[in-house]
């Protein structure tokens, strides 16, 4: 019975070590993150004047220093969790243990009285016939297995119960160390708050300039649209002219396609090393109150000298130049589209087959504030698509 209970104690353990091994690597990937995050911020603090690029590393910083804590409190929980468990488990130890020691030293004394009387041969000669004997017999034999029985189950108890007890001493250790953890990160984490309040308040006295870039970015964004769409309008013409569907696509195009999408969440970075410091979508400006920005795909600041690499196999569409926003390639890739602009240099020409992880240039470094950032877009004929949906982790 004790030996069923023990199982059914010990599986919530078996079940969580899969949650601990998932926070864990949560936590190894935010710490990465917060790593060369603090590396691009060393990079840019040399800038005495306040950027928004700055304030957007340091916003990243904090939302992985939050995911690294949230990993760190879940791992927390986890433990308290086995504590609790082990704990129960010792005092069901324990109690077993102190009956079969009672039961074993009755088997012991009884054994004791019989052979110091003389009795276990008394018992076997009153039998009435040979039958009876040999039952008593058997009985005996019984009864001394039942008492090796009980002395090996009491020493398999009580190995196990040395066991929980240094479980439950590791466990406790571990749970100690995270807090500890868990503390030391909550005092980084209110330093970069610190820092944020002051970047913030330093950026309110820039919003004539803050505007103005907006303004630049948003001109920026409508000529790569419209590269896309010019893009896509050529090649819809070209296959209405065929008669064929606007959107139709060679068995080879297709092909490329198919294995693009079947690559969802593990397609490689476009870059080395870098972090998202602006997200897909519509969201709130940083700074300006009641605006916001709208980005056709995401921003990713990288190191300075980093170059640009193609994320799958594809044929360069179209290299062209952006004013106020420097170079941009296009690569097709079956029915979709990538995009990679804000390039100092391009070492890839229109027609140009590319393979996965190939260089196609050089990110431009902005020398005001020291950024250096890639804009990435994935585009499935007309149809914007969030980028951090199929890069891999």
């Amino acid at each position: 019975m004790w030996l069923i209970m023990i199982i059914i104690l010990s599986f919530p353990v078996l079940v969580n070590a899969q949650s601990i091994s998932d926070l864990q690597q949560k936590k190894q990937n935010a710490a990465r993150e917060i790593e060369l995050t603090t590396k691009l911020l060393n990079q840019v603090q040399q800038q005495e004047k306040a950027s928004l690029n700055r304030l957007q590393l340091i916003n990243n910083n904090i939302s992985q220093r939050n995911e690294l804590i949230g990993g760190l409190n879940g791992e927390v929980r986890l433990y308290q969790g086995f504590i609790s468990d082990n704990r129960l488990v010792i005092e069901m130890l324990k109690s077993d243990l102190e009956k079969m020691k009672a039961e074993y030293a009755g088997l012991i004394r009884m054994a004791y009285i019989s052979k110091n009387s003389g009795n276990y041969l008394l018992f076997l000669l009153s039998a009435e016939n040979f039958n009876q004997a040999y039952r008593r017999m058997l009985y005996m034999r019984r009864y001394t297995a039942i008492r090796n029985t009980q002395l090996e189950a009491m020493n398999a108890v009580q190995q196990l119960l040395n066991e929980k007890v240094a479980q439950l001493e590791q466990h406790t250790q571990t749970r100690r160390q995270l807090l500890a953890e868990a503390q030391t990160e909550a005092q980084k984490l209110q330093q970069e708050k610190t820092k944020q309040n002051q970047e913030v308040q330093k950026l309110k006295s820039q919003q004539r300039d803050l505007r103005q870039k907006l303004e630049q970015q948003r001109r920026i964004e409508q000529q790569l649209e419209q590269e896309i769409q010019k893009i896509i309008e050529e090649e819809a013409n070209k296959n209405r002219k065929a008669g064929a569907p606007a959107f139709a696509l060679t068995p080879e195009q297709k092909l490329v396609g198919d294995n693009f999408e079947q690559n969802k969440q593990r397609l490689p970075w476009p870059v080395e090393r870098g972090v998202v410091t602006e997200k897909f979508g519509i969201h709130r400006h940083a700074v300006l109150q009641n605006v916001q920005v709208r980005n056709n795909g995401i921003n990713i600041t990288t190191e300075t000298g980093a170059r640009a690499r193609s994320v799958f196999n594809g044929e360069v569409s179209r290299v062209f130049g952006i004013t106020g926003g420097n170079s941009a390639v296009i690569i097709r890739h079956g029915n979709y589209l990538t995009v990679y602009s804000n390039l100092r240099e391009v070492t890839v020409k229109t027609g140009d087959k590319v393979s996965a992880r190939q260089n196609i240039g050089t990110i431009y470094t902005d020398s005001d504030d020291g950024k250096t950032t890639l804009k990435f877009q994935i585009w499935k004929e007309n149809q914007k698509l969030n980028p951090e949906e199929w890069l891999g982790k």
